[in-house]
């Protein structure tokens, strides 16, 4: 299947490694022009060396004049922007109780403002093309219960956010979709550290949590994105696809 995808200028958030860095790599492969913004410059100048084709961005992206400043260093860069991933996150705290509200409005800024800032940034140069796809990755606890409560609320209102955004876009050419990972594994994520602390509670956790019995790989999030910022997915609008090998316990 042709994706069409080549010399498409891609923006990933959250890009140097796991889900983000995995993205970016297959629009790449597609043929795109790509480039990632993350907070760690480290984590960055890795990228650059395993992507050489990749255009890097530093920025801490809970921050509005951050976030500003690196959307404008893209755009002077590759002087448009055709497809968005908002796919920058991050977990904290414990309990509802245990947590600070500092810690839930931290996290309200980096997975969900984020989003909804960068989408707001994306859209005059999307809307004066009449052509443009925004893909925002939520995750399967923003529709249950699972994830820490500072987590779950902010994907929870990304994927609100995904439905009212496309709705008020696809009369202008724009279509917005999300992806809802389940647990994936990668070397960098919490979930390689849980099996490397406790290999035989993550083999139960699989088993009584995903159905399709193992843990789902970057690759497998990464392909679905790319079909949906695809004229393939053209009448896929404000969706948010479960990637998750069975796992999440909603009906829809």
């Amino acid at each position: 299947m042709d994706l069409q995808l080549e010399g498409k200028i891609v923006l990933v958030t959250g890009g140097s490694k796991g889900i983000g860095k995995g993205i970016a790599e297959a629009f790449l492969g597609e043929g795109a022009k790509v480039g990632i913004v993350a907070r760690g410059e480290e984590g960055l100048e890795q990228v650059k060396k395993d992507l050489p084709d990749v255009e890097i961005f530093q920025g801490d992206l809970s921050n509005e004049a951050e976030r500003d400043g690196v959307f404008q260093a893209f755009i002077q860069a590759f002087g448009r922007i055709d497809i968005l991933v908002n796919n920058v996150g991050g977990s904290s705290g414990s309990s509802t109780t245990e947590t600070s509200m500092d810690l839930f409005e931290n996290a309200m800024q980096l997975n969900y403002f984020s989003a909804v800032h960068f989408s707001k940034l994306a859209i005059p140069f999307m809307k004066e093309k009449t052509n443009g796809s925004i893909i925002n990755i939520s995750s399967i606890f923003g529709r249950e219960s699972g994830g820490k409560p500072t987590y779950n609320g902010a994907k929870a209102a990304m994927i609100s956010f995904t439905k009212s955004l496309a709705d008020e876009l696809v009369k202008d050419g724009i279509r917005v979709n999300g992806v809802a990972p389940g647990s994936i594994l990668h070397p960098t994520g919490n979930w390689q550290k849980r099996i490397e602390e406790d290999p035989e509670k993550m083999e139960r956790f699989v088993e009584e949590n995903i159905p399709a019995g193992r843990f789902g790989t970057v690759e497998e999030i990464a392909n679905v994105v790319v079909f949906l910022a695809s004229e393939q997915a053209r009448w896929v609008v404000g969706a948010t696809l479960n990637v998750d090998g069975g796992q999440s316990k909603s009906n829809f």
